[in-house]
């Protein structure tokens, strides 16, 4: 189940630690990858981890430009592309009084309208070819808010309400257009957070534990798969019961 031999999936924000997994999940289904992040020795040693059928682009998503490119390269390498992660995303977090014009239209440039640009640029193709698998990674936050994440919140709300819209748009080409909302993740950052900040963390979470990365990672391939051909336009919602939607 969830094979996806051969077929070409763009994962952005590769080099981070849910991309990594993502890449290494998809990889180990059979999937060609293209990986793509600002973070060239990550991607670099990613790609000498993951071996044969990989390739990366470096590329700058906040640069219009940049994506074309970005597009056209791995088109060029691969021929097509048949899954689209859009996974990159950055946050700039302040209260919502404080907040700058340049914090809050970096972050809904980099997490939302890339991935817009991105989708527009490889769905042409796939209706042509009426095959397609488009996924962007939401939050929890962008379902609940979250305060001092006025900016982030918006731009993973936009992103579902934007898949939603593409996905009826689509749908009859064989194109499925879907959201995973992750809630707490383990990282680095949140390994190094006070005991009695992970205990009111932990309270919230119904199964008393963070998520891990391969939690993410599962969702998207089982999204990307064949035996998802019937889903489109939802959002997955991986938080441990944290927010039960």
């Amino acid at each position: 189940m969830f094979r996806l031999d051969e077929k070409v999936a763009l994962i952005t924000g590769a080099a981070g630690g849910i991309g990594r997994k993502i890449a290494h999940t998809l990889h180990e289904q059979g999937a060609y990858l293209a990986l793509t992040d600002l973070n060239e020795e990550g991607l670099k040693a990613l790609k000498a981890e993951l071996g044969d059928n990989v390739e990366y682009f470096v590329a700058n998503l906040g640069d219009t430009d940049a994506i074309k490119t970005l597009v056209d390269a791995v088109e060029e390498k691969f021929g097509k592309i048949d899954i689209l992660v859009n996974n990159a995303g950055v946050t700039k977090d302040d209260l919502f009084i404080r907040m700058s014009d340049e914090k809050w239209q970096f972050v809904l440039d980099v997490n939302l309208t890339a991935g817009f640009k991105l989708a527009r640029a490889v769905v042409r193709g796939m209706m042509k070819r009426r095959y397609g698998r488009i996924i962007g990674m939401a939050s929890v936050v962008g379902v609940m808010g979250n305060a001092g994440q006025a900016n982030y919140s918006a731009s993973k709300a936009g992103m579902i309400a934007m898949n939603k819209c593409l996905a009826q748009e689509v749908g009859s080409r064989g194109v499925t257009v879907n959201s995973i909302a992750p809630g707490f993740i383990r990282t680095p950052m949140t390994d190094v957070l006070p005991d009695d900040v992970k205990a009111a963390l932990l309270a919230k979470i119904p199964e008393g534990k963070l998520g891990e990365a391969q939690d993410i990672a599962n969702a998207v391939a089982f999204l990307a798969s064949d035996e998802a051909q019937y889903i489109t336009g939802q959002t997955i919602h991986v938080n441990g019961g944290m927010a039960m939607i």
